[in-house]
């Protein structure tokens, strides 16, 4: 390797550790702690647990997305929307694609509902280990959430800026973090070194066995070792697949020392409470407030990864047009995919924040967390099964239904969480997946009840008026594709007689790849009428402005359709709000406000 090469080969690692691995690596700090206040720390059962817990890291991250998922993408984007869009080609029309759509739909919403349950439970448990300082024991419960919340608001406040300025310093924080874990966890290994045993998977399935139904439902609460381990998929696209397997590696190897390191802390301490605080107090007193303050900034650069996570699938639903136009800000002239959604962000705020407050303590929270999680994993599971058994790699057919069924195993062990905030998971994945329903049948049902006209009919009107006489200048027209003319077209060029030297049609088109962009200019459709199209990838960022100069059309005026619905319809009514409250196509696109015109359309829904 060359000096260069070995550079980038740990910066990649570096950077992955900041961005992607934030989530899965703040896990330690809750999980055995969680587990351990529902069952007795018997030998037997911590050796048992910590089987367990290794072989759910091995198992749905190693496998599931470090070897599965992650041979699966699309210029290099992963995530549920690129496996839909995978498998919409491969299958036909029909009841299998309803059931695909609906699978990915629900796989969004989960990930964007689980956005509000993971900042939560991840600051608000660092924070709690300030009741370990001498002195601080009788801290209350509120002034813990107080604190938690304050560095929440911090952190959304700053979410403006971009994250590529902050992450530059996440990836250094979180290799310091994973060393500390391996290093604690090592040194307490020290003291139970046959701790090491546990490994073997027949601890974890004799545990399974002698404990039954409670065996079973403990994995409810063991799934919490892997809660963001579908960052590795989802996240590819921001750094490339490489890096992120390659820093999975460390990953993995520090969390197993680190859980180790516990599981030997609690056989010798088994009255303790705060597991991980603990073994770090009893290694070394001195070190212990500078761990915290490290813990309480990965917590914060979890949280943090988590939030661009949201946005990225929040923009992919936007081109993609399952969601509805909202503002986004491009914070990054490097990276493309680094965006911010001002709505999202104080939405998801306030929603941390009621989550805080309604749970109160992290281990509560636990109780609400890991249904979303399971459920991403399983759907990612039938879809990549479904997507192998269409390819030559008929191979991983039976390896990705065994981790499939695995998901599921811990998905109905999940559903014992339900009555206990397990339902708060569900409550959260609704309002987007309903947002996602109402406005993809509603843009279908906007689209049949607006009767466009096919272009052989508009042309015979068009010319008989352009013959009539024309306004000097050009008029550009946005369209959804060039030879179907909307109402408000034939509204504003054949009844009220506005039609240009030049007039153009614009119409913009997303492909299913994330980046690209082709434009064309397709002359003489008719008299003084041409059409322009703009063919880009869903992630793709470019200036409409820009183009059209390039292409040399220099408008006077742009025209855009605005639609006033009116419906009887409580979903169409619904489907009219979200369209009044979100910015319309061109303020979507950033177009100079003095040249637009909105030519207004009213329908019947």
């Amino acid at each position: 390797m060359k000096h260069g090469e070995i550079d980038s080969f740990w910066g990649g690692i570096i950077k992955s550790m900041g961005l992607v691995f934030g989530d899965i690596g703040t896990s330690p700090i809750y999980t055995l702690t969680v587990i351990f206040a529902l069952t007795k720390p018997t030998p037997e059962n911590v050796f048992g647990i910590l089987s367990l817990i290794v072989w759910t890291l091995m198992i749905l991250v190693n496998i599931e997305y470090a070897l599965l998922a992650m041979s699966l993408s699309r210029k290099g984007e992963g995530g549920t929307i690129v496996l839909r869009e995978i498998l919409v080609r491969m299958i036909k029309p029909g009841r299998q694609m309803v059931f695909v759509t609906f699978l990915s739909y629900l796989g969004v919403s989960l990930l964007l509902g689980d956005g509000v349950i993971t900042p939560a439970i991840s600051i608000l448990s660092a924070v709690e280990g300030l009741v370990l300082i001498p002195g601080l024991e009788s801290i209350q419960q509120n002034i813990l959430i107080l604190i938690a919340a304050i560095i929440a608001v911090g952190l959304f406040i700053f979410q403006f800026k971009g994250t590529d300025k902050v992450a530059a310093a996440f990836g250094p924080i979180m290799v310091v973090w994973f060393c500390s874990l391996t290093l604690s966890g090592a040194i307490s290994i020290g003291s139970l070194p046959s701790i090491i045993s546990a490994i073997s998977p027949h601890h974890g399935i004799s545990f399974l066995m002698h404990n039954g139904l409670a065996g079973f439902f403990i994995l409810s609460e063991v799934i919490l070792c892997a809660t963001g381990g579908e960052a590795l998929y989802a996240d590819m696209g921001h750094l490339g697949r490489k890096p992120v397997k390659r820093a999975w590696y460390f990953v993995f190897a520090a969390l197993v020392i680190n859980y180790l390191g516990q599981g030997a802390f609690i056989v010798n301490h088994p009255d303790a409470k705060n597991i991980l605080f603990g073994m770090v107090q009893s290694q070394s007193p001195l070190l212990y407030i500078p761990f915290l303050i490290l813990t309480i900034l990965a917590t914060v650069i979890a949280s943090q990864a988590l939030i661009s996570g949201v946005f990225s699938i929040v923009y992919q639903g936007i081109t993609t047009r399952i969601l509805p136009l909202l503002k986004v800000d491009y914070t990054s002239k490097q990276l493309k995919s680094q965006i911010y959604i001002g709505s999202v962000n104080w939405i998801l705020l306030a929603l941390v924040i009621m989550i805080m407050l309604i749970f109160r303590k992290s281990e509560n929270l636990a109780a609400a967390y890991g249904l979303a999680v399971t459920g991403t994993m399983a759907i990612t599971g039938i879809m990549m099964t479904i997507i192998f058994s269409h390819t030559q790699k008929k191979w991983k057919v039976p390896l990705a239904l065994l981790v499939t069924l695995i998901d599921f195993a811990f998905l109905i062990s999940n559903l014992y969480k339900l009555p206990h905030g397990g339902y708060w998971s569900l409550i959260l994945a609704s309002i987007p997946f309903l947002a996602i329903l109402v406005w993809t049948r509603g843009q279908r049902a906007l689209y049949l009840a607006l009767k466009p006209l096919d272009m052989e009919t508009y042309l015979v009107s068009y010319e008989q008026i352009y013959r009539k006489g024309h306004i000097p200048g050009t008029g550009l027209f946005f369209v959804k594709e060039w030879n179907t003319i909307p109402p408000y077209l034939v509204h504003c060029t054949i009844r009220s007689n506005i039609i240009y030297e030049r007039n153009v049609l614009i119409s913009i088109f997303r492909t299913d790849e994330p980046y690209g962009l082709e434009t064309s200019l397709t002359p003489a459709l008719g008299t003084g009428l041409d059409a322009f199209d703009i063919k880009a990838g869903y992630m793709e960022i470019f200036d409409i402005e820009h183009l059209l100069k390039e292409n040399g059309i220099i408008e006077k005026v742009i025209f855009y359709g605005i639609e006033d619905i009116a419906t009887g319809n409580p979903v169409w009514k619904v489907f009219s709000t979200l369209k009044k409250l979100t910015p319309n196509f061109v303020q979507f696109n950033k177009l100079p406000a003095a040249k637009l015109q909105g030519v207004v359309t009213r329908v019947e829904m």
